[in-house]
């Protein structure tokens, strides 16, 4: 190994003398200095070889390593130097580039803001899975299989059976599924629908909400979701409820809010009436309660939905869903 040691710094001396480019000095550098070169390999075997061959050999190969690279190193300092780079040096005088400072996202913050206004009306927060059960979604909320309301809610299926959810309701069943009345729950979260307008989008936000106690009447329902969308748009603006329809509340109300971008008067976005759907609502059906063993005789409750997007529209005058998911900074930096 010695003598191979030897006879490779020879060759090394003679090539590298010759090379007359950066390009071949860098080839021979990959092949004298290299993981695959002959004396990487030579170190490599030297765990073989004898404790005092090992020791000599060891040091004629990095011996040899620290000649080439000295060599290298020197011809290329004959050759004119390292390659310059082209480009012109940084001016250290121009001024440099504000970092724009992230923030939530308007629904991040109507969001914050629906779930604050709730908590302090007494409503704890519960979440579940965004990809359900036929049964949770529906059939344990009153939709059977052949219901003709499951039209409605534009399903995206999945496979094995499972679904996206189409609205959070299904969290309502699997809290009454653990805990006992009285309890008062908000759940916040995204859920699917094949469904894409200026105010449709096929993935939103929604807040359900409900409340199961003893005693619990419509005038209950009348009265939390007034004070609930007075907080979030004002004392001063309008609210209505209308006679609806849904399979797991009776009876069933739509409740819109007047239209803040024409103030009544008719838009685009309210469709000439001057409202605003904002949520559906009702009483619980006794239908839902036998689902999971509360007693309809007695208890009774309460529930809603409410589209965040919609209220984000509302609040800061937005004519178009879309904008929010553009990922437009001019749009969102405004909030």
């Amino acid at each position: 190994m010695l003598e191979q040691i030897k006879k490779m710094l020879e060759e090394a001396r003679i090539q590298i003398a010759e090379a007359t480019t950066p390009d071949a000095l860098e080839a021979l550098r990959i092949k004298y200095l290299g993981r695959k070169s002959d004396i990487s390999n030579i170190l490599k075997n030297l765990k073989s070889a004898a404790d005092e061959e090992r020791k000599a050999v060891g040091a004629a190969a990095n011996s040899l390593k620290a000649e080439i690279e000295s060599l290298i190193e020197s011809q290329i300092s004959n050759l004119g130097g390292p390659k310059k780079h082209s480009s012109s040096p940084v001016d250290v005088t121009l001024p440099g580039f504000r970092i724009q400072r992230g923030r939530l996202h308007p629904i991040t913050q109507t969001l914050n803001e629906v779930k604050e206004v709730f908590k302090r009306m007494g409503y704890s927060i519960a979440a579940g899975p965004d990809v359900e059960t036929e049964y949770y979604n529906f059939e344990a909320l009153n939709i059977p299989a052949d219901h003709p309301a499951r039209d409605m809610w534009s399903t995206l299926y999945v496979e094995g059976g499972l679904l996206l959810r189409t609205h959070t309701s299904p969290v309502q069943i699997r809290v009454m599924e653990k805990e006992k009345p009285p309890v008062a729950i908000i759940v916040p979260g995204r859920v699917y629908r094949r469904d894409a307008d200026i105010t449709h989008s096929p993935v939103f936000h929604q807040v359900e909400g409900f409340v199961v106690d003893k005693g619990i009447t419509f005038g209950h329902l009348k009265g939390s979701l007034t004070a609930f969308l007075k907080q979030v748009f004002g004392q001063s603006r309008n609210v209505r409820f209308r006679p609806s329809y849904f399979p797991f509340t009776e009876p069933s109300v739509e409740v819109d809010v007047e239209c803040i971008l024409c103030n009544g008067l008719g838009c685009k976005v309210c469709k000439g009436t001057g409202w605003l759907e904002i949520l559906g609502a009702g009483m619980i059906d006794p239908a839902v309660f036998k689902f999971v063993n509360y007693d309809p005789e007695e208890y009774t409750g309460f529930a809603f939905g409410v589209g965040i997007e919609r209220i984000a529209m509302l609040k800061y005058g937005i004519d178009d869903i879309r904008l929010f998911y553009d990922n437009d900074m001019r749009f969102l930096s405004q909030f």
